[in-house]
């Protein structure tokens, strides 16, 4: 299986046109998707922004067997505000989209689409049995948010149900410890504790050689501190890839504190040197996440 350098291979390909306009047009081979093919580079442009998000539901999907990747988020319960965050929907939709949108470029995975062929993410609730439609889901700024009895049993079931759940964009020891309490509530720690994924893990390697967790900071913060990628100052200086497995070994729970991976997706168009210093090794290592549970 072809593997390539989660950022300088990816930087490399795009630097005749940057993002707005042409990203990541080459072939590469997706693991477990067959072989490779060359993808056109396509345009997120504003069209694709208007496009209007789904909440809940399973209309629509490309394959009715559910073989589609869907980005499904979960719009939780927040009971309380980080500095400049957005609770659930911090770096939505955009993030959500183009994620989908640069996996079909670079893979050969299908995904959900609209009817006009634009990629088209979900909106769940963890206590709507949609979620069990949604092999993937995605939480930010977690943080902020509290699990009730009945939302921490269904989370419980849909992770040992073989789900996978990705929470992102969170900072510093106060958000990581109110992140743990909620956590614990669906998964007890003495069961199911939180462990580092290890660097020699499939995550990182999954089609991407991704050598180490990037902190990737909100743009809105890497301007305003001329080129700072630490939100907390010294608090979040180290970002960190981190774990809850299931009884056999699998992932179930994957946790990216202090960095915002998902910002390299939401802002790729924005800025050409934000672009090329985050934006590649965010989608390496979100691509390789994605291929991991889809396959796992």
């Amino acid at each position: 299986m072809t593997r390539y350098n989660g950022g300088e291979r990816m930087a490399e390909v795009v630097r005749s046109r940057w993002a707005r306009r042409a990203l990541l047009a080459f072939g590469v081979m997706a693991l477990g998707f067959g072989t490779a093919r060359l993808s056109a580079a396509q345009t997120i442009d504003e069209r694709l922004r208007a496009s209007r998000p789904s909440f809940g539901g399973t209309e629509g999907f490309v394959d009715p067997s559910g073989r589609a990747f869907t980005f499904c988020r979960v719009a939780y319960r927040q009971v309380r505000r980080e500095p400049m965050g957005q609770g659930w929907r911090t770096d939505y939709p955009d993030a959500d989209r183009n994620l989908m949108l640069r996996l079909s470029q670079l893979t050969t995975t299908p995904i959900r689409t609209t009817p006009q062929g634009r990629p088209d993410h979900l909106i769940v609730q963890l206590d709507n049995d949609e979620i069990f439609e949604c092999p993937f889901i995605f939480m930010s700024d977690v943080g902020t948010m509290a699990l009730n009895p009945e939302e921490a049993e269904r989370l419980r079931k849909y992770l040992l149900r073989g789900g996978f759940l990705w929470v992102d964009d969170f900072w510093g020891d106060f958000a990581w410890d109110k992140w743990v309490d909620e956590i614990s509530k669906a998964l007890p720690p003495g069961e199911y504790p939180i462990e580092d994924v290890p660097s020699g893990h499939m995550i990182f390697n999954a089609l991407y050689n991704v050598y180490e967790v990037p902190q990737i900071p909100s743009i809105q913060y890497w301007r305003r501190s001329g080129g700072g990628t630490s939100e907390r100052g010294f608090e979040s200086a180290v970002p960190h890839l981190r774990s809850i497995r299931d009884s056999n070994g699998r992932i179930i729970v994957l946790m990216s504190h202090n960095t915002d991976i998902a910002d390299g997706w939401e802002r790729e168009g924005e800025e050409e040197a934000f672009f090329f210093r985050f934006s590649p090794k965010a989608y390496a290592l979100g691509i390789n996440i994605v291929l991991y549970a889809l396959t796992h």
